[in-house]
């Protein structure tokens, strides 16, 4: 089974959130790298672009496919890391630190609410997604 840290939240697109006072950092899960195998460029949208909650926000690229990033919550982007267009490979190395994507201003604090908890994570993975 893959990494879940407990304090986190997840979607069933593969990506994390984890609370930072009232903005979240925003990233994708150890399952997801794994699945796309070694990372070769990221595509992250600019600091104050605005997102919307399951809709695309970027590009993860790797030696086997092309994915978007889904953004679990929407928001404006406050903070992007701009290390990953030049060390992509942090994002297999350390998915839940190094390899972050973005922080967000949340503009409903309620979608949170709706985001799978690693437990629910767990099981939507043993189901075999």
């Amino acid at each position: 089974m893959a990494n879940v840290p407990a304090e986190l939240r997840y979607t069933k697109d593969h990506e994390w959130a984890k609370p930072e006072g009232k903005r979240y950092r925003i990233g994708i899960t150890a399952y997801a790298q794994e699945q796309l195998g070694d990372v070769v460029f990221v595509e992250l949208p600019k600091v104050g672009s605005k997102v919307t909650a399951k809709q695309s926000f970027g590009v993860v690229e790797s030696v086997k496919a092309v994915s978007d990033l889904f953004a679990p919550l929407s928001g404006e982007i406050v903070e992007v890391n701009a290390e990953l267009p030049n060390a992509p490979q942090a994002v297999n190395e350390d998915p839940y630190g190094k390899g972050w994507m973005v922080v967000i201003a949340p503009a409903k604090a309620d979608e949170w609410n709706e985001l799978l908890t690693a437990a629910q994570y767990e099981q939507f993975l043993s189901e075999g997604h």
